[in-house]
């Protein structure tokens, strides 16, 4: 159908809102918004979907979010009656339209004879995916946009082992999705007995079962009440528990107080992702102030914790995902080992782009590092077969997007579990007698200095995954045997699960999930990634230098960025 008969389809339709009317109104001689808005549909993955908040099919609304409802509600109620009364535990946090569109997904639940439990308030992803375990529901409804701006918003899908939905049951929900042509045409039951508030005694088990995992109580114990940290939830949903699991473990924290109003504007930051340094400008303020030395931060769904550390010349830095990553995997393994505490089949788990530091420091400790694509839920795949199988136990996850986790409570990023490790991480190296960023040091000098970055590509306009996609296409078909200077050893093509050795051409099978990903190792353990984003238009580039220092490393990523720029100049045409 065409875009405008389309819009015009929408506009007429007495089922529309008013408030649907009046926004489609304001763009009728918007010939740009309203191909955008109508010439396609927003497309739900592997990670659910995401988008602008606005009406139209490639838009985040009720209408879409109620289609995509009746979807897995249509799935479900294939899986049988027992399924239906296991239900879905439902979620949201303070975004705009959140609490609106966790309430209409409950209805299209209701209406089809399936159960749904809806939290009475803001909750962040690790308590979903606790939830989905906890209630023994078939699935989990977590309605978020992350750390993406203020604009956004998103629907995520959980399976009943709270990691994200496997793409195998995705795909049979995306079926019944796609069947649903009339968008308007999906209603939902409000006042239905099927939907139940989740149980009050969860946020307490939730908050007893993170305390099971701290590391050091004697440092907490001298250390905790007179600790010196900031933090700021940034508007989001991580306020309550991280303070609770703080207060509760005796850990003294100074909050960002005007950062904790649940403020769907994120009015006090550019973009609410901790990430970006410029977030933590008012927690830096804070610390200067009161003398703290380090600031943390949680996004709105509380998934990802952010860091910033004084150096030793008394200036802020933001600390990487990467780096922090690096913190708490060598705390975690070094209190372990500390206590005789290490099990004997221990296990720690990244992402593929994620720092290549992460071995030197489990190989140190001898513990068996895995590799995922990109996206928790592999992370979470790996504990769920761990505990089937018994051959490994988990003690660590992470991904350098800022996502963490400890203990096998929730399936997916965990910043409330990370708050907890961060704080008491603080109290530990403070009892020996430390700052965060000597011992982040100490690490560089022991394992050698690794420069880990990632630059996103920013494209737009109906086409964008499909233009990106095809650059990384493109990469595949190409012989690539110098970036920048940097030799090339092997390319490993994570779309065909291959690595092909340059010099010899020889390829060998990779034993990964395949996902749309072009992957250039570099002589010396460096290494390139490139891959298209599942969740915006972003075309990502993952760095992981190794060099003697900071600064020949910065001067070696001039060079090898500019190779890989250069590539994908090619590679585009």
């Amino acid at each position: 159908m065409d875009y405008r008969e389309n819009y015009r389809k929408w506009l007429n339709d007495p089922r529309l809102s008013a408030e649907g009317r009046a926004e489609l109104e304001s763009v009728a001689s918007d010939e740009k918004a309203k191909e955008y808005r109508f010439g396609g549909e927003m497309e739900f993955g592997t990670a659910g979907m995401r988008g602008i908040i606005g009406f139209g099919p490639n838009m985040m609304n009720v209408y879409t979010v109620m289609r995509a409802t009746q979807g897995l509600a249509s799935f479900i109620s294939e899986q049988g009656k027992e399924a239906a009364a296991r239900g879905v535990v439902i979620s949201y946090d303070t975004r705009r339209k959140s609490a609106e569109f966790a309430k209409a997904a409950a209805g299209v639940l209701a209406k089809n004879g399936v159960k749904a439990y809806l939290f009475d308030d803001v909750h962040p992803v690790p308590m979903l995916s606790f939830a989905v375990r906890y209630l023994h529901t078939f699935a989990g409804i977590m309605i978020t946009a992350s750390h993406n701006p203020k604009e956004y918003n998103g629907y995520k899908v959980y399976g009943a082992d709270g990691a994200q939905m496997s793409p195998e049951d995705t795909e049979k929900v995306v079926e019944y999705i796609r069947r649903i042509d009339d968008y308007l045409s999906v209603s939902g039951e409000e006042n239905s007995p099927l939907i139940q508030p989740v149980p009050a005694k969860l946020d307490e088990d939730y908050i007893e079962e993170l305390s099971r995992l701290r590391l050091s109580p004697e440092a907490v114990k001298k250390c905790g009440a007179n600790l010196k940290l900031v933090y700021t939830p940034v508007h989001g949903s991580g306020y309550v528990p991280v303070m609770t699991i703080l207060k509760r473990l005796g850990i003294n924290v100074s909050v960002v107080e005007e950062q904790t109003t649940k403020d769907p504007e994120f009015s006090t930051v550019r973009v609410p992702n901790p990430e970006f340094k410029d977030t933590f400008s008012m927690g830096i303020a804070l610390a200067d102030t009161i003398h703290a030395d380090v600031v943390f931060g949680t996004d709105p769904d509380s998934d990802r914790l952010g860091v910033a550390v004084k150096d030793d010349k008394g200036e802020f830095r933001a600390l990487s995902g990467n780096q922090v990553g690096i913190l708490l995997l060598d705390y975690i393994l070094t209190r372990l080992e500390e206590e005789n505490a290490m099990p004997s089949n221990a296990a720690v788990v990244k992402s593929f782009v994620t720092t290549g530091m992460a071995k030197a420091i489990c190989d140190d400790f001898g513990v068996e590092l895995f590799e995922t694509p990109v996206g928790f839920k592999f992370i979470g795949e790996k504990i769920k077969e761990w505990e089937r199988d018994g051959s490994h136990t988990f003690v660590f996850g992470f991904e350098e997007s800022c996502g963490y986790l400890r203990g096998t409570h929730a399936r997916d990023k965990d910043a409330v579990v990370a708050s907890m490790l961060c704080a008491e991480m603080v109290c530990y190296y403070t009892y020996v007698g430390k700052t965060l960023w000597r011992r982040l040091c100490e690490i560089y000098e022991k394992y050698g200095y690794v420069l880990d970055k990632n630059v996103s590509i920013q494209y737009s306009g109906l086409n964008a995954m499909k233009e990106m996609n095809a650059v990384v296409d493109a990469l595949k078909r190409m012989a690539v045997h110098d970036l920048g200077g940097y030799a090339v050893e092997a390319v490993r093509d994570y779309s065909a699960a291959t690595r092909t050795i340059c010099e010899t051409g020889e390829t060998e099978p990779l034993d990964i999930p395949k996902c749309n990903c072009v992957y250039y190792e570099l002589k010396g353990g460096s290494f390139v990634c490139v891959r298209p984003s599942g969740t915006e238009p972003k075309l990502k580039i993952y760095y992981s230098l190794r060099a003697a220092d900071e600064a020949s490393a910065n001067a070696g990523l001039a060079a090898l960025s500019g190779g890989v720029n250069a590539l994908l100049e090619r590679a585009k045409n």
